[in-house]
């Protein structure tokens, strides 16, 4: 599988472009669920999305986001650089393989958590199979987000010491590193309530 990426940058790029799109996309699907009424039932405090950078589009559902295309675009060149400095080169080629294993991973993981709430959503607007309210407050919103995102390093680190993939190795780093973001942005959001 990774021989594909070393021959061409198409597949990687290909591979990026298809779940950058599907994450977008389902990202506005579960936003246009959770206004439609699911926050009746599951509140988070604040946005919905907990990137900041897709924070406005995405409260506002706004389909066509220059935002998007401009990191779709910046993404793009970045991997398309990197597979013609380190292919054409032949200077540590796994480096673009552990890079496309990042942006691919964490898609992946991303992708979990859209299907998870696309079902959780749709079973609370079907009316009777969740009851009660629950509100997440920001920092806790973060710190699941960031446990959650500790456990699939795990398992991703699990799945390289089998596999000694440096594409693997990439779900490892970029699961751990936006772990520890979204643990940072919790304790800042503390902060700044504290102080407020």
């Amino acid at each position: 599988m990774e021989a594909l990426f070393y021959a061409s940058p198409w597949p990687g790029l290909v591979l990026w472009i298809a779940l950058y799109t599907s994450d977008f996309l389902m990202t506005m699907t579960c936003a246009r669920l959770y206004q439609r009424g699911a926050r009746e039932r599951i509140a988070f405090e604040g946005s919905y999305e907990i990137t900041p950078y897709y924070q406005g589009d995405v409260d506002a559902l706004r389909l066509f986001s220059p935002r998007f295309l401009f990191a779709m675009a910046a993404t793009c060149a970045i991997q398309a650089t990197l597979w013609f400095f380190t292919m054409r080169s032949q200077v540590v080629p796994e480096a673009y393989v552990f890079a496309v294993g990042m942006m691919v991973m964490i898609q992946l993981t991303i992708h979990v958590r859209h299907i998870r709430n696309l079902f959780l959503f749709r079973a609370v607007l079907a009316g009777d199979q969740i009851k009660g309210r629950i509100e997440y407050g920001r920092p806790a919103m973060l710190r699941l987000s960031a446990v959650e995102l500790f456990t699939f390093a795990g398992v991703y680190a699990i799945l390289f010491a089998i596999t000694l993939s440096w594409f693997i190795l990439g779900g490892v780093v970029i699961c751990a590193a936006m772990a520890l973001n979204h643990r940072a942005l919790a304790t800042k959001h503390i902060a700044k309530a504290t102080a407020a």
